[in-house]
């Protein structure tokens, strides 16, 4: 599942005529990024989450084929947040493990090992962390030696029995279909906030995949410069543009 659905305020004005995804990032939507690093690892079947200017995103990728996927929408209104939105769709990805990604992020990940890693210790999920300067801002997330995930948003307070690596999430995750037991009926909620907190309380094995290569966030225009200038310089070095 790639999620699309934000409004793009940040992104403003280049936001109030298309959605997000469709931001044009060094010649191509920034969307085609998440499509083409899942195809490249062989996961094509990807349902797409729509809300503002929706249409114009649908109208712009079809059925998929064009990029070697096979895609589905699930349009929204309101807005259900990134928990809902996954709940949403439940019936598509209740019977096996699936990728979700943040359709704002580019990222050179290597897709088949964090699937084998979070195959290897049958975790509940695994998310794709990152040492970065501004993780204190966007929340952290404290992983054991074993990297399974001890603490989440500083939740639980009590003392770790262990010391405590601490990361920010990176936008990628893989789920396992139990994570639907956590998820409630309907409405708006946070996979980060109210989701993983929960599983985490009820023991449920999460586990963190540190990342460190290419990774770039469009949130703002300053996000989008930096990344036009970065990917400029480094697209035959991204090994899913291949």
């Amino acid at each position: 599942m790639v999620l699309a659905a934000g409004l793009g305020t940040r992104l403003r004005p280049l936001t109030l005529d298309r959605p997000k995804p469709l931001v044009e990032v060094a010649g191509q939507p920034l969307i085609t990024y998440s499509l083409r690093l899942l195809r490249r690892y062989g996961i094509t079947d990807i349902v797409i989450n729509l809300h503002h200017q929706g249409e114009a995103l649908r109208d712009a990728l079809g059925d998929g084929s064009r990029l070697g996927v096979r895609l589905l929408y699930s349009e929204e209104d309101p807005l259900l947040d990134t928990g809902g939105a996954i709940k949403r769709v439940e019936p598509l990805l209740r019977d096996d493990d699936f990728v979700v990604m943040n359709g704002d992020t580019i990222i050179d990940l290597p897709l088949d090992r964090l699937i084998e890693a979070h195959r290897a210790r049958a975790a509940s999920a695994t998310l794709v962390l990152r040492n970065d300067p501004d993780q204190q801002r966007y929340g952290l997330i404290e992983v054991g030696p074993d990297l399974r995930v001890a603490r989440f948003l500083g939740r639980p307070e009590a003392p770790a029995a262990a010391p405590l690596t601490p990361y920010m999430f990176a936008g990628v995750h893989i789920l396992g279909p139990r994570i639907f037991r956590f998820m409630p009926e309907g409405g708006a909620f946070s996979i980060t906030r109210e989701t993983y907190p929960a599983m985490l309380g009820a023991g449920e094995p999460l586990y963190g995949f540190p990342f460190d290569g290419f990774w770039r966030v469009v949130d703002t225009e300053a996000d989008l410069r930096r990344a036009v200038e970065e990917i400029g310089t480094r697209s035959s070095a991204l090994r899913f543009l291949a």
